[in-house]
């Protein structure tokens, strides 16, 4: 009888913004770690979320969505989707049940580079009637170059399970290089920076959302019993500060009530959340600050 070898290996998430790639990623490893928003660009830096069972490890590598760079953060985070294209045994390019657009045929372009295996996974197939699924198929085969077509959702769970078969099909055997209760890795305090940044998304205007980021100053001490975290909410302009503040400082109290909810949820223990709010000018263009919130250097470079 042959006994099934444990496989394991490094997957690329890759696509447009707002495809779904940390929605997917959330969904495989069965709680957030990277955060999700309507609002595209949601996903700033790479994220690795961690799927394990008994016959395999998988280690899915999230990554800010392709677009045109603008600003130093942008260039950082093109860079960043791109990186992690060279070092994977596999990459995920994620696209809409839609006609191909020209950003899809710019990554699709980029990808006939890519040495490894290429999957087109083609998310929201809940969204639309089966029988418009066909033709995208057929439109994005004549593309070439991918070594499956997966029709799935990320949020109601549909083809999920013939994903993850086909991904053990193309993975090398190999050791489980985490703990099976690890779900990613990252430190903590990236992904409370991360839960607190997604809660300013979905709750602040259109202008404000890609002008903030969030730095945890603080989150080893416990008083009366609770985690005390205390974090900066960083904006480039004054009046993003009012807004992120709110009148009477509504909406920070409600980012805070927010957060706190998802954090405790993350954490399994009771929190005390402290934020503050500071101006700090054009924080995308400047590497130093880039580099003292979270952001490689070299990848800016």
């Amino acid at each position: 009888m042959k006994e099934n070898k444990f496989k394991s290996g490094f997957v690329a998430l890759v696509g447009r913004p707002n495809v779904g790639k940390s929605t997917l990623m959330n969904y495989l490893v069965g709680q957030k770690v990277a955060i999700t928003s309507s609002k595209p660009q949601t996903t700033r830096n790479r994220i690795s979320g961690i799927y394990t069972s008994d016959q395999m490890q998988v280690v899915f590598v999230d990554t800010p969505g392709i677009f045109k760079p603008h600003s130093k953060l942008d260039d950082y985070m093109d860079k960043a989707s791109l990186s992690s294209l060279n070092d994977v045994d596999l990459v995920l390019f994620m696209v809409e049940p839609e006609d191909i657009g020209k950003g899809d045929q710019y990554i699709a372009s980029l990808l006939k580079e890519v040495t490894v295996p290429v999957f087109l996974v083609i998310n929201k197939v809940d969204q639309i009637h089966p029988n418009k699924l066909l033709p995208i198929i057929d439109s994005y085969n004549k593309l070439d170059g991918f070594k499956e077509i997966l029709p799935i959702s990320a949020t109601q769970g549909i083809g999920i399970e013939d994903l993850l078969k086909t991904i053990k099909q193309y993975l090398p055997e190999g050791p489980q290089y985490y703990g099976a209760d690890q779900i990613t890795d990252r430190p903590e305090y990236f992904v409370v920076a991360e839960l607190i940044r997604e809660q300013i998304l979905r709750l602040t205007s259109q202008e404000v959302p890609h002008a903030t980021a969030v730095a945890v100053d603080q989150m080893n001490k416990h008083q009366n019993g609770k985690l005390l975290i205390e974090a900066t909410i960083y904006v480039e302009k004054d009046g993003q500060k009012g807004i992120i503040i709110g009148k009477a400082g509504k909406m920070l109290k409600q980012i805070g009530i927010n957060s706190r909810k998802e954090i405790e949820h993350l954490l399994g223990e009771k929190v005390n959340l402290r934020l503050w709010v500071k101006v700090q000018h054009n924080w995308r263009s400047d590497p130093s600050f880039l580099k003292l919130i979270g952001y490689d250097q070299k990848e800016l470079n």
